[in-house]
């Protein structure tokens, strides 16, 4: 499955009904969610017929396409099963109880409520909500997928605009010729990461850069009275910087991501909890920034793509075992420097990603012991023998159409 994204074109009044529908989902998801907590132990077909029952009581819940009003429930559904799931493995610290929604940005639509036009330029919203057509801006073109391919249509909101995402059931994967390279990768703060051959990428700090004009954009928003207008659009301006920091970020992992995998037959990478890393508040803001989660998440998406193998490995002690003899050589975060008894003397990171490469490889002695699913289809990862994934990488959203 991959999702093609297109920008929406409109009137002001399509995009007011764009946000009634989006408030109309929203406002469904939450009342499955009350429903659930008022009866406790309800499945999913008792869901189902509380959202019949909500489409009979309000107007303008009926006026929203009936699948859409079924994705607000499939969105509740998942919460509330994420939480049943969590507390049957007992994982540690919170376990995700279902909250409500303050700010939904998107609605979604199945196979019915949409219709795309004969060019394909547009498309036309045929509920109640009064959506209307809209015109699609980007550089993809639909003619190349059958209609039947297109399984569900997204609306989402963001602080430059409305866009138009649609979920194609189509193969995403291209036959390259084979490498004969191993990488292993240990990512960093002060360099994006470097591998086992020594390279470096150089870490962009997006956030750091932009923070002083997420500053003076901030202290606008401070100064304007709540609830008016100005205030409303300084909100407006504000959202804009951070959404070109996330994009910035998003595409720079992106690039990368794709150069590591389409230079390398084998890529190991460390297997790192972020949501626990974040919780050193001197190091958050600069782990936040460096965007290790997207970096990964892509080199899993280009690997299948490209057909490449990827595994996550512990990154337990691979900074303080030496790559050479294999001693433990304490080293406390100051100390940039691995040297060990034996003589051997290397950059701390470079003797980490050296470890991560050889764990990687010694977990099943050799490349042609890894299994890939031959089933997995475009948007899953690849299943590795060995690996400690959480699981499996999902779809990318807005891969690019140069890519």
């Amino acid at each position: 499955m991959i999702v093609i994204e297109f920008k929406a074109k409109g009137k002001t009044t399509q995009y007011a009904a764009i946000d009634e529908a989006i408030r109309t989902a929203q406002f469904v998801r939450n009342k499955i969610i009350r429903f659930w907590m008022d009866n406790r132990g309800v499945g999913q077909k008792e869901l189902y017929r509380h959202n019949t029952a909500l489409r009979a009581e309000f107007p303008f819940v009926k006026a929203l396409n009936s699948h859409a009003c079924q994705v607000a429930v499939d969105r509740a559904y998942m919460a509330i099963n994420r939480f049943y799931t969590n507390c049957k493995k007992a994982i540690p610290g919170k376990k995700g109880y279902p909250r409500f929604k303050k700010n939904c940005r998107s609605v979604e639509y199945k196979t019915s409520g949409w219709k795309l036009s004969e060019d394909r330029r547009s498309i036309n919203f045929i509920d109640k909500k009064g959506i209307g057509s809209l015109k699609l801006k980007g550089t993809w073109d639909l003619h190349y997928y059958q209609l039947d391919q297109i399984k569900r249509v997204r609306l989402v909101r963001r602080a430059d605009g409305y866009y138009v995402q649609f979920l194609v059931n189509a193969e995403n994967k291209v036959d390259v010729e084979l490498t004969g390279k191993n990488i292993g990768l240990d990512v960093g703060l002060k360099e994006f990461y470097i591998d086992s051959n020594g390279h470096t990428e150089p870490n962009p700090k997006f956030y750091r850069t932009g923070e002083k004009r997420l500053k003076f954009r901030q202290r606008n928003v401070s100064r304007k009275k709540k609830g008016s207008v100005n205030r409303k659009k300084a909100i407006n301006r504000l959202g804009r910087v951070h959404l070109k920091i996330s994009r910035q970020r998003e595409e720079h992992a992106k690039r990368v991501a794709r150069c590591v995998i389409q230079s390398n037959d084998f890529v190991a990478y460390e297997d790192l909890r972020i949501k626990n890393l974040v919780k050193n508040h001197c190091l958050a803001k600069s782990i936040n920034d460096a965007g290790w989660y997207q970096f990964r998440k892509w080199l899993e998406h280009f690997g299948v793509k490209f057909g490449r193998i990827t595994i996550a490995v512990n990154p337990a002690y691979t900074s303080q075992e030496c790559s050479s003899c294999g001693t433990t050589v304490k080293k406390s975060l100051s100390m940039r420097t691995h040297a060990c008894k034996c003589g051997f003397v290397l950059d701390r990171d470079w003797n980490a990603a050296i470890n991560i490469l050889k764990l990687a490889l010694s977990t099943t002695g050799h490349v042609g012991t890894w299994v890939i699913d031959p089933n997995a289809s475009g948007d899953s990862a690849s299943t590795l023998v060995g690996a400690i994934l959480l699981g499996q990488a999902g779809s990318m959203n807005e891969e690019s159409p140069l890519l």
